[in-house]
């Protein structure tokens, strides 16, 4: 493998879950599926993968936010995936875009686990990964087909969907 080109940080949310806590309700995990999804996704290729945290995204809060923007500033790639929770996404998206200047962020998550039959995880990954090869320096959401800037997205929690703001 070459020089690295994207780097996949992955901070947990329900991509990468293992399954829910019957009680809260809330992402239990046993160890990051990602690499597994990037080999599935056929994007490997001058890939490298970072776990930063494996945390459900409702418990990400502005410290854990603190951290992925320190490793997005301080990793050498300009070209930098996320994969997150859906439930916070936005604001993690939010403090990024206000923070970073020169690089091109992508974030991403998934409605149904990949450990799961029928989850979005590795075609929302595939997706996410060639918008950040593809996009101008920026921070963006990237989910089911979808790329939104950081300033103009929500999530349609009804719909279970991304959408414009």
């Amino acid at each position: 493998m070459g020089k690295s080109v994207v780097r996949v940080i992955a901070t947990g949310g329900t991509i990468d879950e293992d399954h829910s806590d019957p009680v809260t309700g809330k992402s239990r995990f046993t160890h990051s599926h990602v690499p597994e999804m990037l080999v599935g996704a056929g994007v490997m290729n001058d890939v490298t993968f970072e776990l930063l945290m494996l945390k459900d995204s409702s418990d990400i809060n502005e410290g854990d936010r603190k951290k992925i923007l320190e490793r997005c500033l301080s990793c050498p790639e300009k070209r930098i995936v996320i994969t997150h929770g859906t439930n916070t996404m936005v604001e993690t998206a939010v403090m990024l875009g206000k923070n970073i200047f020169g690089k091109t962020v992508v974030l991403v998550g998934a409605f149904v686990p990949f450990t799961r039959k029928g989850s979005d995880a590795v075609p929302n990954l595939r997706y996410a990964v060639a918008k950040a090869r593809q996009l101008p320096p920026g921070v963006y959401v990237a989910m089911n087909g979808q790329v939104f800037s950081w300033d103009n997205v929500r999530k349609n929690k009804k719909g279970l969907i991304f959408e414009s703001s």
